[in-house]
């Protein structure tokens, strides 16, 4: 399955538009990430453990768009956008949207 952020692919045309296909995360940050977090906000530097969530919630999210256009027979999804947002102040969420398609 290809997926880009681009409208299309580079020699290969869209030959049908199937749809849009989304994924969704949302991970909770535990009170020992969130202490981490504050003591990196203070001294500098990364906050690892909410790297690596946003990594997972990605990852999950991708996944879980990529099936969607599997389902769907797709080929590629394109224009992928990727967002994060808080939820309920310590909830992380990961959506992800794209089209999927066949190609020529």
């Amino acid at each position: 399955m290809l997926i880009s952020t681009t409208t299309a692919i580079e020699g290969r045309p869209v030959a049908e538009y199937l749809g849009v296909v989304t994924g969704e995360s949302i991970l909770g940050a535990n009170i020992f990430r969130d202490i981490g977090a504050q003591i990196r906000n203070i001294t500098g530097g990364r906050a690892a453990g909410y790297e690596k969530e946003l990594r997972r919630g990605r990852d999950e999210a991708m996944a879980e768009l990529t099936q969607a256009a599997t389902d769907m027979g797709a080929d590629a999804v394109i224009g992928v956008d990727i967002d994060y947002e808080t939820v309920g102040g310590s909830m992380l969420m990961v959506t992800v949207s794209g089209t999927a398609v066949k190609l020529g």
